[in-house]
Order: structure tokens, then sequence, then C-alpha cells
């Protein structure tokens, strides 16, 4: 993959403390910005050369505008990342907030964003996310944002796709490459749901661009995705007790890496 070296990046995850403004925030920005770069830390120290930075405990979501509150103590904590750690960094910004992101991302001197909704729309708890692509591929141009990369979920988690029930995920998948996404992300229905394997058979014979996995990836369970996926993202599995909302545990990621290395040789 472009952005960094591995040949199947394991990509870790930073669910930021609520951030100010959001009925769960309890921490000031100082709190927030140094757990943040202290879990990035976590995460290089156990081996890992990517992670990425999303908003997860911001409950309820706000769609596609989210306030510069957030945005901007999420480029701090991007900018601090960068510069106190060697590791590839990413951002998504819940829910469907993907010029801010990619604002943030370029700013902070991150080197990817995780985008919802980039092709044909669906609802999502936070309401109706419409397709973003050719805004979004815009604004990275206007703003000379063209090394961020922008990797795309398509029929995402936690949402419903009755409206493009006629459009299977190849179809989506393929409209994604056409419409210049840097990579696809496949997940399951939910948070650590495992994707559905035969999809993604499927999807990679027939696309070139890189497909990512975005949920339920295990110790257990890598090696059955290992063969046609690109890369991983991973977030519950790697935190304490298998649970988002906790900090990673290197037991854990130390635990998936052994599994990660013998199938990367």
């Amino acid at each position: 993959m472009k952005f960094v070296k591995e040949k199947k990046p394991l990509i870790g995850m930073i669910h930021i403390s609520a951030l100010p403004g959001t009925p769960k925030n309890k921490l000031n920005p100082a709190q927030i910005i140094e757990s943040a770069v202290d879990e990035a830390l976590i995460y290089q120290s156990c081996g890992l050369k990517a992670v990425m930075i999303e908003n997860m405990h911001d409950l309820p979501y706000l769609k596609s505008n989210v306030g510069h509150e957030i945005s901007s103590l999420m480029a701090i904590i991007g900018h601090e990342i960068s510069q106190k750690t060697e590791l590839f960094c990413g951002i998504q910004i819940l829910a469907g907030a993907n010029e801010a992101a990619m604002a943030v991302a370029f700013n902070s001197g991150m080197d990817f964003i995780r985008a919802e909704g980039f092709v044909f729309g669906h609802v999502a708890d936070e309401g109706y996310i419409d397709a973003s692509a050719a805004k979004l591929l815009r604004y990275r141009k206007n703003i000379g944002a063209e090394k961020i990369l922008v990797f795309t979920d398509i029929k995402k988690k936690h949402s419903s796709h009755a409206i493009t029930n006629d459009v299977d995920i190849v179809e989506t998948a393929k409209a994604a490459e056409f419409f210049l996404s840097d990579g696809i992300i496949l997940t399951g229905q939910s948070t650590a749901e495992q994707a559905d394997l035969t999809e993604l058979r499927k999807v990679k014979t027939k696309i070139k661009i890189p497909i990512l996995i975005g949920s339920g990836i295990t110790d257990k369970n890598i090696s059955e995705y290992y063969e046609f996926a690109d890369g991983f993202i991973i977030g519950s599995y790697f935190k304490k007790d298998g649970k988002w909302q906790n900090p990673p545990d290197p037991e854990r990621i130390e635990k998936l890496l052994d599994v990660f290395q013998k199938l990367n040789v």
C-alpha cells in the first residue's frame, strides 16, 4: 500500500476520549491530547507502523458538521502523534465529516482519511448520508492535499442499505474505484463483527485498488482474511478485554502480531 512500506499494514485504532461539547466529555483538551498520544506510543512500542484516530466517544454523533471544537482538537492530536511517533496516521470524523477530516489530515501532517458515504447513499443512525466523492476529491484538490489517501467504506456498518438493495457489494466496490477511491473498507454489520469472507473474495476479483478489513479481526481469524485483504483496521481486539471503549492492551496487540508475522513472511 502506498502510504506505508508494509505489505499488508495493521492499523491500530485510537478512539479519542469524548471531545469538548459532547455529552460524555469529562476531560479537558490537554488531558485528551495526552491520552491519545499515549495510546499511539503503546502501538508503536508494540511494533505497529500505523494508527487511526476517531471520535467514537462523541455520542450521539452529529452528521457532517461536527463543530470547530472537534476538528481543531483532532488536528492538534494528529499533529502531536505525527511529531512524537514515527507512525503513519489517519483519521475519521464521525459522522460523515469527510471534508473536515481531509482538512485535519492535511494541516496536521497525517497520511489518510476514512470516509463514509463516498458512493451511493445510505441511512445511518444519524440520518441519511449522501454520496460525497465529487465534493470530497475536489476539496482535496483545491487545498493541495492530493497526498492524503481516501479509504472508503462501502455498505457501511451500523447502517441500512435498503435504498441500494439492488446494487450488490461488488458493483458498489467498482463504483468506488471508478470514482477514484484509494482503497475500500469492508466491515461486518456493526463494530467488532466480522466482514463477510465470501463478499471479500468476490470483490477482490473485480477491483484493483486495496481492500481493507475494517471490523472483527482477531488473532483467531486473521489468517482467513490474509490472502484476500490488503490491510486491516483493528480496534476492539487490540483493546483491554476486547472492548473498543478501553485503552490498548499490549498483550493482545503482541498476540495478534505474533500470528500476523508468521503469515506475513
